[in-house]
């Protein structure tokens, strides 16, 4: 028998996502993926992966190069200011996420190697804002089985060329037995 819900009994930690169940009726939450990247005792934050607007980066910064990359709503969160995630160890006041990517650093050193065509897609990836949580809420809500935590390559979270709905079904399809019927429940239970 498979269960409508599957365990998921993974504890959060830094460079883990969280995917959302699939009836969460949030616009920054519903069927979405987010890049854990601080979980401690006083609060959680990361990144929603797969939230794309049709913005370019040169478009919120200035002088930065037309680069066509896919910038992603990070979260509901200071979503007047830019994040970045990229995959360059030698990026000045980075600090690491999982090996081999990084959040941050040095912003006019990220600049002139983008300007220099030393940094290029999809070594780097860029967010408007960030999701937050408040000291014990991320365990609440993963409890009541609004998330599930999972761990992904590197790849996959600097990879922008999924549809927002695409990503989310394929990683809670590789989060193993039980799931596929999770990544294909329809997003309105009431069409079922």
């Amino acid at each position: 028998m498979i269960r409508f819900t599957p365990s998921n009994h993974a504890t959060p930690a830094p460079g883990n996502v969280l995917l959302s169940e699939p009836f969460l009726d949030d616009p920054y939450f519903g069927r979405k993926v987010v890049l854990l990247c601080e979980h401690n005792e006083e609060g959680s934050f990361g990144f929603v992966l797969n939230n794309f607007v049709d913005i370019d980066v040169d478009e919120v910064m200035d002088d930065l190069p037309k680069l066509n990359a896919r910038i992603s709503v990070g979260g509901p969160v200071k979503n007047g200011n830019l994040y970045y995630l990229h995959t360059r160890e030698d990026i000045a006041e980075s600090v690491p996420v999982v090996p081999g990517v990084f959040m941050g650093g040095n912003f006019d050193q990220i600049r002139d190697m983008l300007q220099a065509g030393q940094l290029q897609m999809p070594d780097i990836r860029f967010f408007i804002g960030y999701s937050g949580w408040s000291s014990a809420q991320l365990q609440e809500e993963i409890r009541s089985r609004s998330w599930f935590v999972a761990d992904v390559a590197p790849s996959d979270i600097m990879r922008t060329d999924e549809d927002n709905e695409d990503y989310w079904k394929r990683l809670i399809s590789e989060m193993g037995d039980g799931f596929d019927h999770i990544a294909n429940a329809p997003s309105d239970p009431s069409l079922n």
